[in-house]
């Protein structure tokens, strides 16, 4: 038979612990990212120090040690906690004879494999070569030397040029692809707001879901277009691994009582996200500022939730979004020992794949995003045949009843409804 399964490289992972509680989880991290890049983890070091090494992260003694292990482990790549500068990485590499990849370089690298639409590769290319650019370095050899493949987008692991000259011109290259790059995404970027706009025209209320990668946002997703959608709209992307899908999903959702929304499935976070990560894909993250309710998910089974909740505001708090109401959804509760679905406070405990969680769920965003609607009396020509339709299309409407005078309609309607329809509320 041909192996078809993919060659993994071993990986040794080490982090500087300074007197950070987090860090143990963040090192439970490290070694999860390590292996959605298709990595081994061998083997591990870690050192508790005041401060960082300037110019090779550990101290001597600790390289040396993690030189050992690694060898003896076979491992072919350290895989660091922290984002490293330039001179460290070279260092690193020098001294303990293995390639040295940060943490940022991994995630840039988890990125770009998973990327699949043009906006998704243009935003982590674009992160990559703002990572590479201050790497670039001459090289002692004459020969040009790179790093390694850096996937499908073309970004890559730092070119280490062979002169000044050739380092000069990789410079001026990585400058102009990313003006362009940069000008492609706000191409794009234009693209989507007129999409948004058209999607707001009717006033629907929009509902994002946003949480740690792999929590289930995806799977919630599926769950209410399984139990509520009209429109047979296509389910998403969902597997078991961090950061599955890159791209911001936009789904309507009907719900039984004839209220709708429009649900956003977007990217996942994590821990120390990258800031150029973070600022490349603020245009795919616009759904979750133009939001009216946030849905947290949250994986309830996974004992590090509450620094996963902290991870999430972190994230939001950085791209600008303050005081948008959020309903903490804590998923994966067939997971645990726990009776779900049940309310906690102002969040669910509850199953993404469970079909009464899923309704519970639904029950609790209406209350969330359809408090300020009101049950109002309308009365409409014969005439206003488009008006009656919108408000069957975008409203929940009770009661038509057609008489001499007019249409009368009993609907509930939206503050910005209300006064679209000031002069026919009767």
């Amino acid at each position: 038979m041909i192996e078809n399964t993919p060659h993994k490289t071993k990986a040794f992972i080490a982090g500087v612990n300074l007197n950070d509680t987090n860090f143990d989880y963040y090192m439970s991290e490290l070694v999860n990212l390590a292996e959605a890049a298709n990595m081994q983890v061998v083997g591990q070091a870690r050192q508790n120090e005041e401060h960082i090494i300037a110019g090779t992260y550990f101290g001597l003694g600790k390289i040396n040690e993690i030189k050992d292990m690694a060898q003896g482990l076979k491992a072919k790549v350290l895989v660091l906690n922290d984002e490293l500068t330039p001179v460290q990485i070279r260092n690193l590499e020098k001294l303990t004879k293995l390639r040295v990849v940060d943490r940022t370089e991994l995630i840039l690298e988890i990125f770009s494999s998973r990327a699949r639409t043009k906006q998704a590769k243009l935003q982590v290319q674009l992160a990559q070569l703002q990572y590479e650019l201050p790497r670039l370095h001459p090289s002692e050899n004459s020969l040009d030397q790179q790093r390694g493949n850096g996937g499908s987008t073309g970004g890559g692991f730092a070119n280490r040029g062979a002169g000044e000259t050739k380092l000069e011109l990789n410079r001026r290259t990585i400058g102009k692809q990313i003006s362009v790059i940069k000008r492609e995404l706000q191409t794009i970027s234009k693209q989507e707001e007129i999409k948004a706009k058209r999607r707001n025209q009717n006033h629907i209320p929009k509902v994002a879901l946003v949480g740690y990668t792999n929590a289930g946002k995806s799977t919630t997703m599926n769950g209410l277009l399984t139990e509520f959608s009209k429109h047979c709209a296509k389910q998403v992307f969902v597997k078991n691994m961090l950061f599955a899908t890159l791209d911001t999903n936009v789904r309507r959702i009907d719900l039984d009582n004839n209220f709708s929304f429009i649900l956003s499935d977007t990217v996942g976070f994590i821990s120390k996200l990258p800031h150029n990560l973070i600022e490349s894909f603020k245009a795919t993250l616009q759904e979750v500022k133009d939001a009216d309710l946030l849905i947290n998910v949250v994986d309830a089974s996974d004992p590090n939730m509450i620094q996963m909740i902290r991870t999430t505001q972190n994230v939001l708090d950085e791209i600008g979004v303050k005081n948008t109401p959020i309903i903490t959804a804590y998923n994966k509760a067939d997971k645990s020992e726990r009776n779900y679905p049940q309310i906690e406070g102002n969040g669910i405990l509850y199953s993404a794949i469970d079909a009464k969680s899923i309704a519970i769920l639904a029950d609790l965003i209406t209350k969330h995003i359809f408090s300020s609607y009101k049950k109002i009396n309308l009365l409409l020509p014969m005439s206003a045949g488009k008006i009656l339709s919108y408000l069957h299309e975008n409203a929940q409407v009770l009661k038509e009843n057609y008489q001499n005078d007019g249409i009368h309609v009993v609907a509930r309607l939206s503050p910005q409804e209300q006064a679209r329809f000031a002069n026919y509320i009767n």
